[in-house]
């Protein structure tokens, strides 16, 4: 039987090795440097009225192509030039956490690069609302090992005067993999369940492991701006299959979740965190 989610961090067997997780929120940091597209499936639609990126004005495109480049070059100033003094985000970050979290962030990854893709736009109020999708990719040394990341950040943001006043995070999903074989690790997990509903989480290994023994754990933490900063440590314990198998069941208020599985074989290490959104269960309209 699955094990229930709030029991994410018990150990069923002794604790046979302790890592410290702190790359669990780095997709999180990104979403500061991040407009996205709109995941199919949740409540999320695209804008009614959205335009096709090909017909996105020159200058939404051209401050696109510059937040990608002083992200990757990680001036961190020329970041936050793109940013509104009142600045708001569905997380709670603050021009100020931005600035903190990105600096730490870029401090422990000092070669991520980015990549953003437009995928729709379309003028609102005083400005414009774009949809894209961000990519982010690179490495990081601890000691004889490298970390190897790979990100995908879907979100929001509103422009104006070429600035983002405000962003909406709709999904994110990250992978970091170290060693010369880590695991192929097939993630099931909904990108969007009502509060109180019961749903499964399987993060489940695709390769034989042969005579490999596979640690592993799973976490879970909602999403807050003071998240951001602090690692968690990870209690990995011996698993009796290829992979983890949860059943959780949401909380009875909205908000997002990142909920992370990380899964150790011999010769190899595979963490694989996606945002799971909590919403509020639509009314029946009475009659």
């Amino acid at each position: 039987m699955p094990k229930p989610l709030h029991s994410f961090t018990t150990v069923t067997q002794p604790i046979l090795r302790s890592i410290q997780a702190p790359q669990k929120h780095w997709q999180a940091f990104l979403m500061a440097v991040g407009v996205a597209i709109t995941l199919g499936g949740t409540s999320y639609a695209s804008p009614v009225s959205a335009e096709p990126p090909e017909t996105a004005p020159a200058a939404l495109k051209e401050t696109l192509t510059a937040i990608d480049k002083a992200a990757s070059s990680h001036n961190i100033q020329s970041v936050l030039a793109f940013y509104g003094p009142t600045f708001t985000h569905s997380d709670g970050l603050t021009r100020q956490t931005l600035e903190q979290a990105l600096t730490q962030l870029w401090k422990r990854y000092p070669n991520l690069t980015y990549r953003t893709e437009l995928k729709s736009w379309k003028s609102q109020g005083k400005g414009i609302t774009a949809e894209t999708v961000t990519y982010v990719t690179g490495a990081q040394k601890v000691g004889e090992r490298e970390l190897k990341i790979d990100s995908t950040l879907q979100a929001q943001q509103q422009f104006e005067n070429q600035k983002i006043v405000r962003q909406d995070v709709l999904a994110e999903r990250s992978q970091i993999t170290s060693g010369t074989n880590p695991p192929t690790v097939k993630l099931n997990l909904p990108a969007q369940v009502n509060a109180g509903q019961q749903f499964s989480f399987d993060a489940v290994v695709q390769e034989p492991l042969g005579n490999d023994l596979l640690l592993g754990t799973a976490l879970e933490e909602p999403v807050k701006a003071d998240g951001l900063i602090n690692p968690t440590p990870a209690d990995l314990e011996l698993l009796s299959a290829g992979g983890i198998f949860k059943v959780g069941r949401a909380p009875l208020t909205a908000n997002s979740h990142w909920i992370s599985a990380v899964l150790v074989r011999q010769n190899g290490m595979t963490m694989v965190t996606q945002r799971l959104r909590i919403v509020n269960r639509a009314k029946k309209p009475t009659s």
